[in-house]
């Protein structure tokens, strides 16, 4: 017994200990949050605190957050404080920054409950976080994310572009919404003038896993298995090969991942049904390693398909199928471009595009997905390029503050 109170007092000081640091810390927060505006004499401090609230899954939080990227930040003056979904968000702060990505239907209820960030209307009272907070960076501003909500109208401004150049051509696929009906699809198919094989996405693009499911549909008896709301795109044989374009302010990181292989007319021919995918990358180490349903149709199918395509990603010299380098990155200018210009368009700064090759081409290339605030804990050098970003913004703030 004597045993056990020694070791409950220790465990207490231990208690005591962590208490006494913790509110070490977070005094040591709060003197640097203090100190953004100056030092009293009428001259900028040399070292001037970046706040970034941000309100995030906790998922994202997890990936995101890594510790080396906390560290680099905190070394380069940028504080991340978690926002309070449950307190009003014009309680909270003061920030410099606010970084958000929650699913679709919590971000509504978090910001019609309290104060908003986008416009709404609640009991004939207008409240809009932006307007009331000018000198806070909002990334990005919900209404221009809500626009990538939906798959209907998520690729209208690269299909608007019509981006066609010396270095080459960027379109998207023929597409056909479903929003009802099952057993409709295959006459509206027929209607459009559709070619099999056929992806299928859901409609809604919230950052829910149901979002990211993907099924092919090889024939068109077996399109009525699919379920609505969902959009069908043309599948473009692109050699098993995609490219994540990463964006983050002007800046361009490029990434391989896998993806489906060519679908061949013999296959199609001799092949019926749907299969769905799984979301996987070259994140995993190997096709056995991506996150498949065993329970899955045509499972065996899938998971062959997922090898073949690993291979082709995952080498390191770039693979020439008949005379041509589908694992080739696409020209950079070309990217710059697309880039800038989709910036201006979609109004964001945090986004990534899913490109393929078409296959056979050196220069045709299609975007058949968008996504706003993606992993970018899986992008390369990403701690740099992001606090380097967030400097950027917050020196471009206070330059206007100070002329």
């Amino acid at each position: 017994m004597r045993e056990e109170i020694v070791y409950d007092k220790e465990e207490e000081k231990e208690v005591e200990r962590k208490k006494g640091k913790k509110e070490e810390e977070e005094s040591i927060s709060e003197q640097e949050i203090c100190c953004i505006v100056g030092n009293g004499n009428g001259f900028p401090l040399q070292k001037r605190v970046v706040v970034v609230g941000y309100a995030l899954t906790s998922k994202k939080t997890k990936s995101f957050l890594q510790p080396k990227f906390e560290r680099l930040a905190r070394n380069k003056g940028i504080l991340f404080v978690a926002i309070d979904h449950n307190r009003p968000l014009s309680d909270q702060g003061p920030f410099d920054i606010v970084l958000h990505k929650i699913l679709e239907s919590a971000s509504l209820s978090f910001l019609m409950s309290h104060d908003p960030i986008v416009e709404v209307e609640t009991s004939g009272l207008r409240q809009d976080y932006r307007q009331t907070h000018p000198e806070v960076t909002v990334l990005d501003p919900p209404d221009a994310i809500k626009h990538l909500h939906n798959r209907q109208y998520m690729l209208q401004a690269v299909a608007d572009m019509d981006l066609c150049e010396a270095y080459g051509k960027v379109g998207v696929p023929r597409q056909l919404v479903i929003k009802k009906d099952a057993s409709s699809i295959s006459d509206a198919v027929t209607k459009s003038g559709l070619t099999l094989p056929i992806v299928a996405k859901p409609l809604v693009a919230d950052g829910s896993a149901k979002s990211h499911e993907l099924s092919l549909a090889y024939d068109r008896y077996s399109l009525q298995k699919l379920e609505p709301p969902l959009v069908l795109q043309e599948f473009v044989n692109h050699g098993g090969v995609l490219f994540k374009v990463y964006i983050v302010g002007e800046a361009i990181k490029v990434v391989r991942r896998f993806s489906l292989p060519d679908v061949t007319k013999r296959e199609l021919s001799r092949t019926a049904g749907v299969y769905r995918f799984p979301r996987v990358s070259c994140a995993a180490a190997s096709a056995d390693d991506a996150d498949l349903d065993p329970g899955v149709a045509g499972s065996a199918k899938v998971l062959k398909f997922l090898r073949y395509a690993m291979n082709v990603c995952t080498r390191q010299d770039p693979l020439m199928v008949d005379n041509w380098f589908p694992a080739e990155l696409p020209p950079r200018p070309l990217l710059e471009r697309l880039a800038k210009e989709l910036r201006r368009r979609l109004g964001l700064r945090l986004f990534n595009l899913d490109i393929i090759r078409e296959h056979g081409t050196r220069d045709q290339f299609y975007v058949i997905d968008i996504n706003y605030f993606p992993g970018y804990g899986k992008m390369p050098e990403y701690e740099h390029i992001f606090t380097d970003f967030l400097l950027s913004l917050a020196q471009g703030k206070y330059k206007k503050r100070s002329g």
